[in-house]
């Protein structure tokens, strides 16, 4: 049997990556953080165990990579979905979208998410995050942005802070009054998107003014 191409084991390692990152997602949604083992992790994926390690640094490191990967599928999802638009202030209505849904929808996986983001390991700069960074800035740029990387940043840290909001135990805040402040901050009708409810939350802003 003749020996497999190059392009051949880059498309199994990356298939191999896709069931890790998956199972993932999959088992700390629905154990948490805590509850969820490397092994754990590899049995659900169908994977040997060395290949967790082999392809991440750690559990940490593989939960990021899998919370951004499914943020990017999200976004993507959002972004391609009928009807078509290139209208860049529909675009980045459901990019904002897509985001606010997984923190209503997946709070345990999105709470576990942030809280690893916030403690000493930080933020990871992995290519699954790269990769959603991508079609941020491409976003941005959609929606008229002239600086897309200080934009994107900008609204990361925006919605960073509205996922926050909407998962802190004990005091928590509707995801559609932060949905009407995101959406007054950048000047977007509330029917943009995929809009939770036909009208915003009563007293909060619906677009920008002026």
């Amino acid at each position: 049997m003749s020996p497999r191409s190059a392009s051949v084991n880059e498309e199994l390692r990356r298939r191999s990556q896709a069931r890790l990152l998956e199972a993932t997602v999959e088992l700390v949604d629905e154990r948490g953080y805590e509850a969820t083992t490397l092994a754990d992790i590899a049995d659900r994926a169908g994977a040997a165990r060395g290949l967790v390690s082999y392809y991440f640094p750690g559990k940490r490191q593989l939960l990021q990579s899998a919370v951004h990967r499914l943020m990017h599928q999200e976004m993507e999802a959002g972004l391609n979905r009928e009807p078509l638009t290139t209208d860049g202030r529909e675009r980045l209505a459901r990019a904002i979208d897509a985001i606010l849904g997984l923190a209503r929808d997946r709070p345990r996986l999105m709470r576990t998410h942030m809280a690893g983001i916030l403690t000493a390991e930080g933020f990871v700069q992995c290519p699954e995050q790269q990769r959603l960074a991508d079609v941020w800035r491409r976003t941005v740029t959609e929606f008229g942005s002239t600086d897309p990387e200080a934009d994107y940043v900008l609204l990361r840290a925006l919605l960073m802070g509205a996922v926050v909001a909407i998962l802190l135990p004990g005091a928590p805040m509707a995801p559609e009054r932060l949905r009407a402040e995101l959406f007054h901050r950048y000047g977007l009708d509330w029917s943009l998107g995929a809009p939770p409810c036909p009208e915003p939350p009563s007293g909060a802003p619906s677009r920008s003014e002026g």
